[in-house]
């Protein structure tokens, strides 16, 4: 019985989430949840959507035609130009775009998939549930959490069907310089290996000399290239889960096949807040990204108090930040919070100070071999939220 799923593990983050609703008065920075509420002008023009009788029923497989549209507008002010009709899915969030692409690239000849480790825990999973296998190519952390290429290039075989990139990185804030990414595409171009391009951070980004550049931008990657977008963070929906994919016709055509399967349709009511927020909602997206620069700042200025303990580099996007465990003297959990068949030192001092300081935050090894060693820390929960869990983990290290 479940002999499939034997493999497929629960998210780290949402594992350490379920661990810290069974503690009273836990501060979380583990999940990426925004801490803003969804704009007005969404929330209105679901009601109003709602109001009108037009969200009872599925829509298109693909979408609601006027939020394709809306999408492909969208896209051509960032010079990706893809038609509403046939190369854009609206997808129930992010996740379930990676999922339906993985399992329609994937196939008994060509079943690996590249990850760069560190990079979102859950596109391991997504693989292993598409019947494939995750291979880590790691980041180099003394240089800026750059790809190391030449261990890609041993990497990439025959085997090999995709390699996603998570461009702001999660959870380390990197931004992937435009010749990296070049780079990327020439040896997929060579190899006939899909890209995975998810950019669900590509709005937040806090260092004006940064310029982000993606490969959907380049028509002649069309074919290789799926972009893949998530409202959840930008316009702060994450329990609306809209979200959508762009690629050739050709690939859209087949990855259909899956979405529909998996879900039919994203859900309509958001598919119809979702065309508000792309069109209206621009100046709440600055705000967001304006708050989180400022918390940015704040959690570092608290690790610049602890420079005993942890080591970090200031994250270029995204609200996350990858600090590395300088001193801990590790102590065996009790068994009660230990999670399920996980060891490693990032996994210890996680579970150790959502025991003893009552603070949630995601073990390092969650996104890879080379994560081992570092948390993640999310700074898109409230000041007072930072505050108080840094206030807890300064405690929790004089103690």
């Amino acid at each position: 019985m479940f002999l499939r799923t034997k493999n497929i593990k629960l998210s780290p983050i949402k594992q350490m989430e379920l661990l810290a609703a069974k503690i009273p008065d836990v501060v979380s920075l583990a999940q990426g949840i925004p801490s803003f509420d969804t704009p007005d002008v969404v929330k209105k023009a679901a009601i109003k959507a709602l109001n009108r009788g037009v969200v009872a029923k599925y829509s298109l497989t693909y979408g609601l035609p006027e939020l394709r549209e809306t999408i492909e507008q969208k896209l051509a002010e960032s010079e990706m130009y893809y038609d509403f009709e046939k190369e854009i899915i609206a997808t129930a969030g992010s996740i379930e775009a990676i999922t339906a692409s993985l399992i329609s690239i994937i196939n008994s000849k060509k079943d690996e998939v590249i990850l760069f480790s560190p990079s979102y825990a859950s596109y391991c999973e997504a693989i292993k549930v598409a019947a494939g296998r995750p291979i880590f190519v790691n980041l180099i952390e003394a240089d800026g959490w750059r790809i190391d290429f030449k261990n890609l290039a041993r990497r990439i075989n025959n085997r090999t069907a995709a390699i996603i990139i998570c461009n702001p990185n999660n959870p380390t804030g990197t931004i992937f310089p435009k010749e990296d990414l070049l780079k990327i595409a020439e040896l997929a171009w060579k190899r006939k290996i899909f890209i995975i391009c998810d950019e669900v951070y590509k709005n937040f980004i806090y260092d004006n000399e940064v310029t982000f550049f993606s490969l959907a931008q380049i028509p002649q990657l069309r074919k290789i290239v799926i972009r893949v977008f998530s409202l959840s963070k930008i316009y702060a929906m994450t329990g609306w889960r809209i979200g959508f994919l762009h690629s050739d016709e050709e690939n859209v055509s087949e990855i259909v096949k899956v979405h529909d399967s998996l879900v039919t349709c994203s859900p309509v009511i958001s598919q119809y807040a979702a065309i508000s927020a792309l069109d209206f909602a621009d100046k709440e997206i600055e705000e967001f990204r304006q708050k989180y620069q400022e918390r940015r700042d704040l959690i570092c200025r608290h690790l610049d108090d602890l420079p005993e303990f942890f080591s970090y580099q200031k994250p270029q996007g995204a609200y996350f930040i990858f600090p590395k465990i300088i001193q801990y003297k590790e102590v065996r959990p009790p068994m009660e919070v230990e999670p399920p068949k996980i060891k490693s030192a990032s996994w210890r001092f996680a579970i150790d100070l959502l025991k003893k300081a009552r603070v949630a935050v995601v073990p390092g090894l969650a996104f890879g071999p080379s994560g081992e060693g570092h948390i993640r820390m999310s700074f898109g929960r409230s000041e007072k939220d930072i505050n108080e869990a840094m206030r807890r983990i300064k405690e929790y290290f004089n103690e």
